[in-house]
């Protein structure tokens, strides 16, 4: 990873894109709750966060909307300086003199959806910009997590997706699928916990207007690859059997998000506010 100088203004770049992102989704999502669906209106309730040691944030999560049974779709803007254990896990990724100079700032966006329908996927999504003084990268991506799959679902996901990538390197689709293959199997069910997608962490190709441009790809290709299917399953109509099979799945979820989570590990052990590090369990689960 080259070394970084001054960063400010991509810095802030990179936090306001994260931003308009939110803002441009959040609109989409209660967009949704606005034409399907009976009942009260989901809205997003907005509330600031903060990060002891430097910056915050701002949590947005809609709770027993029509069409989101639960979502949060948070962004963040933190700084401070690392603690050993943080140093040694940024040691361990290549990042020299972490030990000398521990400062830190990252920003981003990440969202999960958990929807009331049983036949509407699930959904993760984050993108994210990552600086010390001695190295930058940008890392995200998303996956979806269907309880009950349609392979034309997966396939209309995966072909965003590709989309994205295809217009930065021929062999990011590839290379980021069958990490997020790796990196979202749930080792102890022996399983993945949804259909897949993509994942990139480190990136850094020395050219950080390009690898920024590939991270707002990423973040562009959500909607389009998301809402189209909640378009389509939203009405579909659902038993109590298939609402067993989306607590189940949603138990295993949970399991990976606890257990195995680098976003979720980060955030608790840099003291973000767990409310919003914790966003992205579901309102309910069950466990056979």
């Amino acid at each position: 990873m080259p070394m970084t100088t001054d960063f400010t203004e991509k810095k802030a770049q990179a936090a306001a894109w994260f931003r308009s992102l939110r803002d441009q989704i959040v609109e989409s999502f209660e967009g949704l709750e606005d034409r399907f669906g009976v009942g009260p209106v989901g809205r997003f309730e907005v509330t600031p966060t903060t990060r002891a040691d430097g910056g915050g944030g701002l949590m947005s999560v809609m709770r027993g909307g029509r069409v989101f049974e639960k979502i949060g779709v948070n962004v963040s803007e933190v700084h401070g300086t690392l603690g050993e254990r943080a140093q040694k896990a940024m040691a361990a990724r290549g990042v020299p003199g972490m030990d000398k100079d521990p400062r830190f700032w990252a920003s981003g966006i990440s969202l999960v959806a958990h929807m009331v329908n049983p036949h509407c996927p699930a959904v993760h999504m984050n993108t994210r910009m990552f600086w010390t003084p001695h190295a930058w990268w940008f890392g995200g991506g998303a996956d979806l997590n269907p309880c009950i799959e349609y392979p034309e679902d997966t396939a209309h996901f995966h072909a965003q997706m590709q989309a994205a990538c295809d217009a930065h390197a021929p062999d990011y689709y590839p290379r980021f699928k069958a990490w997020a293959d790796e990196y979202f199997f749930v080792p102890h069910r022996g399983r993945a916990r949804g259909v897949g997608g993509i994942f990139y962490d480190d990136l850094n190709t020395g050219d950080w207007e390009a690898d920024f441009a590939f991270t707002q790809s990423v973040g562009r290709a959500f909607l389009p690859a998301f809402v189209p299917l909640t378009e389509k399953r939203v009405g579909t109509p659902w038993t109590d059997a298939d609402r067993d099979t989306q607590l189940i799945h949603r138990g295993l979820y949970a399991e990976y998000n606890l257990v195995y989570d680098r976003g979720t590990k980060f955030g608790l052990e840099t003291g973000h506010d767990a409310n919003a590090v914790l966003m992205s369990l579901p309102p309910l689960a069950k466990w056979v």
